[in-house]
């Protein structure tokens, strides 16, 4: 039970050292990282591994709708395709492996809500997140336009693979949803990469992917049919770029609003209730004056 105190008061008023460290705040400008090759590296990892994760899920998405179609599949439509279950798994399973694939190179956030999170939270500087965010929703748009252009007639009479608030629901029970599918997701992430959980579990082999992805499937079961589940803007705005249905442009605020005050909600919560930053600063302060 040590390992679950950060600073352990001895006798003699000392105080015992940490068993993990704390990276330290990003700047909020680093202009440096524009001249480092690590850092246009990343970029593209991100690029290409958003173009992966919306070319398989929303070709996924598609083949779903194909299979069970009544006037394609005239056999048992009801029992057709994957259901909402494999699209679940289809989304979750791909942010597994392109997290795990890329999380030593560009950190695998392969969302522009993870971006926004990390970033409120200094985990990466301005100038990465917003060129992290142009990378994923340019890897978005190219991942659904090689869908379009592989099956275009399905493309276009299937949606898309486009976020719409589904018949039955308002946008505030849409926005709602995307909010807390959100903080699911990115409250997740920094659990999973919290360096004081990897210290004190350090016996525990768990990769990070893996409750990552978990937590997305988790989020498509509950959302799916809401919103079509949104949580990442890069994913929604990718399909309706490509899609350019009116349903699908009118309904896209949500699923930017919602995930960011979701992302942001989570660093919030993880920073300075879970880890009590504000604490630690107000304590560090004194100690300093």
């Amino acid at each position: 039970m040590a390992k679950d105190v950060e600073i352990a008061e001895q006798a003699g008023g000392e105080f015992s050292a940490k068993d993990y460290q704390d990276p330290p705040p990003a700047p909020l400008i680093d202009a440096e990282e524009l001249i480092q090759w690590s850092f246009y590296r990343a970029l593209i990892a991100e690029f290409i591994a958003t173009l992966l994760f919306l070319y398989v899920t929303v070709l996924t998405v598609i083949g779903y709708n194909v299979q069970t179609d009544r006037t394609k599949n005239t056999v048992d439509p009801d029992c057709g395709g994957v259901g909402v279950l494999g699209i679940a798994w289809a989304f979750g399973g791909m942010i597994f492996i392109l997290v795990y694939c890329t999380a030593g190179i560009s950190g695998g956030h392969i969302n522009p809500a993870v971006t926004f999170g990390l970033f409120l939270a200094r985990k990466v500087s301005l100038i990465r997140a917003v060129l992290y965010m142009v990378a994923q929703c340019l890897g978005a748009i190219c991942g659904c336009g090689f869908v379009k252009a592989f099956q275009k007639s399905y493309y276009n009479d299937y949606g898309g693979g486009a976020n719409q608030l589904h018949q039955g629901y308002n946008k505030g029970t849409g926005l709602g949803a995307e909010i807390i599918g959100t903080f699911v997701l990115v409250y997740t992430v920094f659990s999973a990469t919290d360096p004081k959980r990897n210290a004190r579990d350090s016996h525990v082999p768990v990769l990070a992917p893996l409750p990552i992805g978990f937590a997305v499937f988790m989020v498509h079961l509950a959302t799916i049919p809401i919103t079509g589940t949104g949580i990442n803007p890069a994913r929604s705005f990718g399909a309706a770029v490509i899609y350019n249905n009116d349903k699908a442009w009118d309904d896209q605020w949500i699923f930017w609003v919602g995930p960011f005050i979701g992302a942001a909600v989570a660093a919030f919560y993880h920073q300075y209730i879970l880890r009590a930053a504000a604490i630690k600063a107000l304590g560090s302060f004194r100690s300093n004056a």
